[in-house]
């Protein structure tokens, strides 16, 4: 157990749940998007943050995370006017999501070339996150690791290949966790590895490659 799991994070904000955890969240969609800013996102709020997002300071917190604010930033408390500033349009839906967990943000984004995304996840007590979805696909990890994010066709042995070039090429990268999501059998699938250490772009360039995958995304440590 992390000691910060104890006393809660370092933190800018009312609470730990409603603040510092949806600061993580909008740092995923930052993560994602690699340093590439949105030309606009809409954050639906589901259960209490749609309640209290305003007094926690919840749509600050969110949207410091996607500008790429830590908890711990002052600029959280001015994230809304910093987002006009930079020219990143916003919404806010509250609409309680079915089956979500009480803390939950679907946030979707649109880039400037025409391109769109989305991460779904929870705020689940102590700063700590989960996320659910990523462009629609299920997923599962929580931001302590660094993640690789893989989505291929659900064909035979692209598992294989995948963990055969990381053990191969990338032997310090140990997978600490795996899970597989599948819409359809032979369809688009999505691999969520979690490795201890560090990740590189590197790895991503290279998974590219391996027949059957489309797109491999790494997510460093938040």
């Amino acid at each position: 157990m992390n000691i910060f799991d104890i006393i809660g994070p370092v933190m800018i904000g009312p609470s730990s749940s409603h603040t510092a955890g949806a600061v993580r969240l909008g740092r995923v969609v930052n993560k994602i998007l690699d340093g590439e800013k949105p030309e606009r996102v809409t954050i639906t709020l589901s259960g209490s943050f749609a309640r209290t997002y305003k007094g926690h300071g919840t749509d600050r917190a969110l949207l410091a995370g996607i500008l790429g604010f830590h908890s711990w930033d002052a600029e959280i408390r001015d994230a809304l006017e910093i987002a006009r500033e930079s020219g990143l349009n916003y919404e806010f839906v509250a609409r309680d999501l079915p089956n979500a967990h009480p803390n939950t943000a679907a946030i979707h984004w649109l880039l400037p070339g025409g391109e769109t995304g989305s991460v779904v996840g929870a705020s689940v007590g102590g700063g700590n996150i989960r996320v659910d979805e990523v462009n629609g696909l299920r997923v599962d990890f929580n931001g302590d690791y660094s993640t690789i994010l893989i989505i291929h066709l659900d064909r035979p042995g692209v598992i294989a290949d995948v963990t055969q070039l990381m053990r191969t090429k990338y032997p310090d990268a140990n997978i600490a966790n795996f899970r597989l999501s599948r819409r359809e059998r032979g369809g688009e699938s999505i691999m969520t590895i979690e490795i201890d250490g560090a990740a590189t772009e590197g790895m991503a360039i290279d998974l590219r490659e391996v027949n059957n995958v489309i797109s491999a995304l790494v997510i460093k440590r938040l």
